[in-house]
C-alpha cells in the first residue's frame, strides 16, 4: 500500500511539474512579446504579477484554492529570474511564435488588454454562456464573430460548442481504450517526433506532449478501426492538445471526423481527397483560367501542392496562429473555408506562379506562400470571402465526380476482361506454334530420312491442310450448333409450359360442354317452334268455319284461342328463359377465361419477380466485386499518397536539420 501511494505521488508530482514548465514556457513567451513590441513595452506592469487558467476570470484570484497560490507564487518567483536572464529572454524571442498555444496564460495580459478586446471578452463570455439560445438565434453574428477571431482562453470551450463534443458519451470510454493494444501503435510512434518538431510541447522525446498526443491516436484508432491511423491527422490533434485535456481532445477530434468529413478525408482509400481535388481544380478552371493551363501544360496537379490543405487545415503550411484563425473558421462553416483560402491563395500568387515552372512553383508554395501573412491572417481571411463559392455548384461536381469513377471502373472491368482474352488467344497461338512446330520437326525428319519419299511429304502436307480444313469446318458446325440451341431456347422460353398447356385444355373442354348445352337447348327450342307451328296451323283450320257454327261452338272455339294463345305465351317466355341462360353461359365462359388469363399474368409476374431477385443477386456479387476493385485501387492510392508524404515529411527533416545546424554555426560564430 505503501508503494502504491508513494507512485501516485509521484504520478500527480510529475503532472504538476509538466503544467508548470507548459505555464513558464507560455508565460515568457507573452514577455518577450512584451519586450520585442515598443506598444507592448507601454502597458508593462510589474513582473511580478499573478497567472491564471483558462477557466478562471482575470478578476478573481480569489477563487484559487491555497495550494493554487502556493503554486502560484512559485511562479512568480520563476517569472522574476526568467526576467532577469537575458539568455533566456532572447532564447524566447528566436523561438516560434506559436509557443503561445498553451493550456495557461498569464492575467498580466488580460489586464492590458485594450477596450475593444475587453468588450470581445465580455461578448463572448456571454456567447458561451447562453449558447444554445445564441446559435439558433443568431447564427450568422456568431459565425462573423468566429471569422474575426476566437479568444485564446475561450477558444477550447467554443470549439467544442461549436462541434457539440461537450457531453459524448464515448468520453467515460478514453481511459478503457489507453489501457488496450492498437496495430498502428508502431505508426503513431515514428509520426509523433515529425509532428510540430519545433513547438515546445512536442519537440522533446518522451515528453509529456509527445505521450498525451499519442494516448489521442491510439484511442481513435481502436475507436475507428476502418480508418485506424492515418499520416496528417496528427497535426490537427496536435492543436487541440494546445488547447484542451486530451479527453476533451479527443471528444472534439471524433466529432470532426464523423461531422465535419475528416473520416472520408482519412480512409484508406481517400476517395473524398480525390472529389475536393476535382471540386479545386474545377474552381481554378473557372476562376483562374489562365493559371489552370499554365498547370496543365507544366503537369502540374492539384494533389501536389493543395492535398496538404485539406487533409490538416493549412496547419502544415502556415505557421500556427493563422493557421489556427483558419481553424476557427473551419469549426464553424467546415470543409468550405479550405475551398476558400486555397483559390483566394492562389489569386494572390497567380503572377508569380505564371512565370514559374514546376520545380519553381513546388518551392514557390513551400518556401513563400508559408510566410506571406506574418503580419496578421485578416487579409487572408478577407481575401478568402471574396471568392465566389456555390454549394449547388459542388453537389453537381460531386455527382460529376462519381459519374466519372463509374465509368473508370467499368472501363476497369472492360480492359481486365481483354486482357483475359488477350491472354487465352495467346495461349492459343503458342499452342498452334508448337503444333506446327512439330508438324515441322516431322516433316524435316521425313525429308532427312532416306526411307520416305518426296511423295510421302506431300502426302502429309495434304494430311494437315485436311485436318486444318475439318478443324475449320469444326468450328462452323460448332458454332451453327450452338446458334440453334440458342434459337431452340428462345422458342422454348416461348412457349408455354405444360401446367399452362393443361389449364388450357380444361378451358376448352368446359367451353366444349357449354357449346354443346347450347345446342341442346337450341333443339329444345326449335321442336317447341316446330309444335307451336302445328297447333297453329290446326288452329287455323278450326276458325275458319267459326262463324258458320253454332254458339257452342263458337265458346269452346274461344276457350281454345285463349289457350293457344297462352301456350304462345309460354313458349316466348321459355325461348326469353333459354337465351338468358344461354347468356349467363356466355358471361361465365368469359369469365372463366378472364380469370385462367389472370392466373397466368399472375404466373407471368412470379416468374419476373424470380428473374428480378436473380438479377439483383447477380447485381450484388458485381457490386461487391465492384468495391473490392475500388478497394484495391484505393489502397494503391493510398500507398502513393503515403509514400509522397514520406518523402515530403523527409524533406522537412532534412530542412529542419538544416536550420538547425545554421543556428548551430551561428552559435560558433558568435562565441
Amino acid at each position: 500500500s505503501t508503494q502504491v501511494a508513494t507512485d501516485k505521488v509521484a504520478g500527480k508530482l510529475s503532472s504538476t511539474l509538466s503544467w508548470v514548465k507548459n505555464t513558464v514556457s507560455h508565460t515568457v513567451s507573452q514577455m518577450a512579446s512584451q519586450v520585442a513590441s515598443p506598444s507592448a513595452s507601454l502597458h508593462t506592469t510589474s513582473p511580478s504579477t499573478t497567472l491564471s487558467t483558462p477557466a478562471l476570470s482575470p478578476s478573481s484570484p480569489t477563487q484559487l484554492s491555497p495550494d493554487d497560490l502556493e503554486l502560484l507564487a512559485k511562479l512568480e518567483e520563476q517569472n522574476r529570474l526568467l526576467e532577469t536572464d537575458s539568455k533566456s529572454l532572447r532564447s524566447v524571442n528566436g523561438s516560434r511564435r506559436n509557443s503561445g498555444s498553451s493550456l495557461v496564460s498569464s492575467s498580466s495580459a488580460s489586464s492590458n488588454l485594450s477596450h475593444l478586446e475587453e468588450d470581445s471578452w465580455i461578448l463572448w463570455g456571454r456567447i458561451v454562456n447562453e449558447w444554445e439560445d445564441v446559435r439558433k438565434k443568431k447564427e450568422k453574428q456568431v459565425k462573423e464573430l468566429v471569422r474575426k477571431g476566437i479568444p485564446h482562453h475561450f477558444r477550447a470551450i467554443v470549439w467544442q460548442l461549436l462541434c457539440s463534443a461537450q457531453s459524448m458519451p464515448i468520453k467515460d470510454q478514453y481511459s478503457e481504450l489507453l489501457k488496450m493494444t492498437s496495430p498502428c501503435e508502431k505508426l503513431i510512434r515514428r509520426d509523433i517526433a515529425r509532428t510540430y518538431p519545433e513547438h515546445d510541447f512536442f519537440k522533446e522525446k518522451d515528453s509529456l506532449g509527445q505521450e498525451v498526443l499519442f494516448n489521442v491516436m491510439k484511442a481513435y484508432s481502436l475507436v475507428d478501426r476502418e480508418v485506424g491511423y492515418c499520416q496528417g491527422s496528427a497535426f490537427i490533434v496536435g492543436l487541440l492538445l494546445m488547447q484542451m485535456p486530451e479527453e476533451e481532445a479527443f471528444c472534439v477530434f471524433v466529432k470532426l471526423m464523423q461531422d465535419y468529413r475528416l473520416r472520408e478525408l482519412f480512409k484508406p482509400s481517400m476517395a473524398e481527397l480525390g472529389l475536393c481535388m476535382y471540386q479545386f481544380e474545377c474552381m481554378i478552371q473557372e476562376h483562374l483560367p489562365e493559371l489552370y493551363v499554365h498547370f496543365q501544360s507544366q503537369s502540374f496537379h492539384t494533389s501536389m501542392y493543395a492535398s496538404s490543405w485539406f487533409l490538416t487545415i493549412f496547419l502544415t503550411t502556415f505557421p500556427l496562429p493563422i493557421a489556427t484563425r483558419i481553424f476557427d473558421i473551419f469549426m464553424s462553416e467546415g470543409l468550405e473555408i479550405v475551398f476558400r483560402v486555397g483559390l483566394a491563395l492562389l489569386q494572390m500568387n497567380q503572377a508569380e506562379l505564371l512565370q514559374l515552372d514546376m520545380e519553381g512553383m513546388l518551392q514557390h508554395f513551400q518556401k513563400v506562400i508559408p510566410h506571406q501573412f506574418d503580419s496578421g491572417p485578416d487579409k487572408l481571411i478577407q481575401a478568402s470571402y471574396q471568392v465566389k463559392y456555390n454549394a449547388k455548384k459542388m453537389k453537381k461536381l460531386e455527382k460529376e465526380y462519381t459519374t466519372i469513377k463509374t465509368k473508370e471502373m467499368e472501363e476497369q472491368v472492360e480492359i481486365k476482361r481483354l486482357r483475359t482474352e488477350n491472354r487465352l488467344l495467346k495461349q492459343r497461338i503458342e499452342t498452334l506454334e508448337k503444333e506446327s512446330a512439330s508438324l515441322a520437326d516431322r516433316l524435316i525428319q521425313h525429308k532427312c530420312s532416306s526411307r520416305y519419299s518426296e511423295d510421302f511429304v506431300l502426302q502429309l502436307e495434304k494430311e494437315l491442310v485436311q485436318a486444318r480444313l475439318s478443324e475449320a469446318e469444326s468450328h462452323c458446325a460448332l458454332k451453327e450448333m450452338q446458334d440453334k440451341v440458342l434459337e431452340m431456347e428462345k422458342r422454348n422460353s416461348s412457349l408455354p409450359d405444360e401446367e399452362n398447356v393443361a389449364r388450357l385444355q380444361e378451358e376448352l373442354i368446359a367451353v366444349k360442354l357449354r357449346e354443346a348445352e347450347s345446342l341442346m337447348g337450341l333443339k329444345e327450342l326449335r321442336q317447341q317452334v316446330k309444335d307451336l307451328e302445328e297447333h297453329w296451323q290446326r288452329h287455323l283450320a278450326r276458325t275458319t268455319g267459326r262463324w258458320k257454327d253454332p254458339p257452342k261452338k263458337n265458346a269452346v272455339n274461344e276457350l281454345q284461342d285463349e289457350l293457344m294463345t297462352v301456350r304462345l305465351r309460354e313458349a316466348e317466355t321459355q325461348a326469353e328463359l333459354k337465351e338468358t341462360k344461354q347468356r349467363m353461359m356466355e358471361v361465365e365462359t368469359q369469365n372463366q377465361i378472364n380469370s385462367n388469363h389472370l392466373r397466368r399474368a399472375e404466373q407471368e409476374v412470379t416468374n419476373l419477380q424470380e428473374k428480378v431477385q436473380y438479377l439483383s443477386a447477380q447485381n450484388k456479387g458485381l457490386l461487391a466485386q465492384l468495391n473490392e476493385a475500388k478497394r484495391r485501387q484505393a489502397e494503391i492510392e493510398c500507398k502513393s499518397k503515403e509514400e509522397v508524404m514520406a518523402v515530403r515529411l523527409r524533406e522537412a527533416d532534412r530542412i529542419a536539420a538544416v536550420a538547425e545546424l545554421q543556428q548551430h554555426i551561428a552559435e560558433l560564430e558568435i562565441q
